[in-house]
């Protein structure tokens, strides 16, 4: 089939508004947060209904067309990048909230329903959905489960797999499955949904969610800390979960902080400044807490971990404290910068970030190093901005080498070389430093099993 026969006949599968082969239109849904693949889609296809979409499927099964999901393209290991001449299937229009259990505690969501669509939501019932992160306002629910999100609650509440009731999934077939059907205890046994949550579309295409919600946190308070080495935010973090059960527990380094306050209207935390910072979060529901965090903290500056500090006394410094953190990927993204997202057993992270930042020192002086990251589940974001006079394609180049030795690093340390964005295409090559050889083998026989011909995000995950 011509590329011209392919269109008209998507638009006979949905509405003829809803498949677009316009330059601005490929360009914005053909690609993700990541800069390394240029966008280079056929078309993008928008369904409206599960039967578009297991339309949409069988028809790419039977034509051997390559097929690439698209929610908030928030992700930076290029998972939903189209730059092979995919059709790019985007679920913008299947963003509705519904069937809501108040006794269940669940809500069913379309797969292009915001994060932060579904946390209003949830508050709305007076729940609380806690999966949440920097890009809650734009991210998709089926992109979260695709990837198996985090974010920065993952120490109190867990990854995103931990809220997934049940699915629906149209696999590479274009057969409909119904998986778990939101039961608590289900020991039938395979539970596919497993499956599907973290395979990044590779399998079939999430096209319903039912979502767990919780009760919400009451008197959320934060305390960011100044720490003069990395090491001491590993006491101070003992030092508080042993007292406090913690909602967050981030860090962020001076040069960090430094960016967002020069660039942004965020303010300090405090005048002083410390090589590295710990924002720490916790539900303050009596004056008992409070002391007990105080106690901490006092303990902590006694020991010399912590140099100077701040607790937020209203809701507004709260979400002013967070801007320290969650503003940083923003506001480094003018330095085009590389971006990795890694993982190591909490206890490692001390010695993983200094052996990381002396193999790039070593070989790339010039080279400026941001961290920050989830540091309470061993999650850390390592990033290097681009420096002014090199061009951005000599810049990545480099950086190859970079993550050559950063996943020699994870290995040694048995970590993960994505945490909580994927694998895409960026980590694909770098799989093995993770996974067995036995594992990827059954990885490629199970996408063998559920898109026989291979057309679900193919060259994602896995070759």
């Amino acid at each position: 089939m011509t590329p011209e026969q392919i269109v008209e006949q998507l638009q006979t599968l949905v509405e003829s508004d809803k498949v677009k082969t316009d330059p601005e239109s490929l360009a914005f849904y053909g690609t993700d947060w990541t800069k390394v693949y240029e966008p280079k889609p056929l078309a993008i296809v928008f369904p409206k209904s599960i039967e578009q979409v297991q339309a949409i499927v069988k028809f790419a099964n039977e034509n051997q067309l390559a097929l690439v999901p698209s929610g908030g393209r928030t992700g930076l290991s290029a998972g939903a990048v189209a730059a092979n001449g995919e059709i790019v299937v985007a679920f913008d229009y299947m963003n509705k909230v519904e069937a809501f259990n108040p006794v269940d505690r669940t809500v069913v969501c379309g797969p292009g329903v915001i994060t932060e669509q579904l946390q209003q939501y949830a508050e709305e019932q007076g729940l609380f959905y806690p999966v949440d992160f920097a890009s809650s306002g734009s991210s998709q629910i089926a992109g979260n489960i695709a990837t198996n999100a985090g974010g920065i609650k993952v120490i109190r509440y867990g990854m995103t797999r931990n809220w997934v009731a049940g699915l629906k999934v149209v696999t590479g077939t274009g057969e409909l499955l119904d998986l778990n059907k939101g039961l608590v205890k289900n020991n039938t046994g395979y539970d596919f949904r497993h499956l599907f949550i973290g395979s990044e579309g590779t399998l079939g295409f999430i096209v319903e969610a039912t979502m767990q919600l919780t009760r919400p946190p009451k008197d959320l308070t934060v305390l960011v800390l100044g720490v003069p080495e990395f090491s001491a935010i590993m006491d101070v973090l003992k030092a508080f979960q042993e007292k406090i059960d913690l909602t967050a527990f981030e860090f962020f380094s001076e040069k960090a902080l430094a960016k967002v306050v020069e660039h942004s209207d965020v303010q300090r935390p405090f005048e002083s400044q410390t090589d590295y910072y710990a924002l720490i979060e916790f539900e303050c529901i009596n004056e008992q807490v409070a002391d007990q965090a105080m106690e901490v903290f006092e303990h902590c500056m006694e020991q010399g971990w912590v140099e100077d500090g701040v607790m937020s006394q209203s809701l507004a410094q709260l979400e002013s404290l967070w801007r320290c953190r969650e503003d940083i990927s923003e506001t480094i993204a003018q330095w085009t910068p590389y971006k990795n997202d890694i993982a190591v057993s909490v206890s490692h992270v001390p010695a993983f970030l200094t052996e990381v930042e002396a193999a790039v020192n070593q070989h790339y002086p010039d080279f400026e190093i941001i961290w920050f990251g989830h540091i309470g589940d061993g999650n850390v974001h390592l990033n290097i901005l681009k420096p002014d006079n090199l061009p951005k394609e000599a810049f990545f180049e480099k950086c190859s080498e970079v993550s050559n030795w950063v996943f020699e690093i994870v290995q040694k340390y048995q970590g993960s070389v994505s945490a909580e964005h994927g694998v895409g295409m960026t980590k694909r090559d770098y799989l093995t430093y993770t996974r067995s050889e036995e594992e990827i083998s059954l990885m490629r026989g199970i996408k063998k099993l559920f898109d026989p011909n291979g057309i679900m995000n193919p060259g994602k995950v896995i070759n």
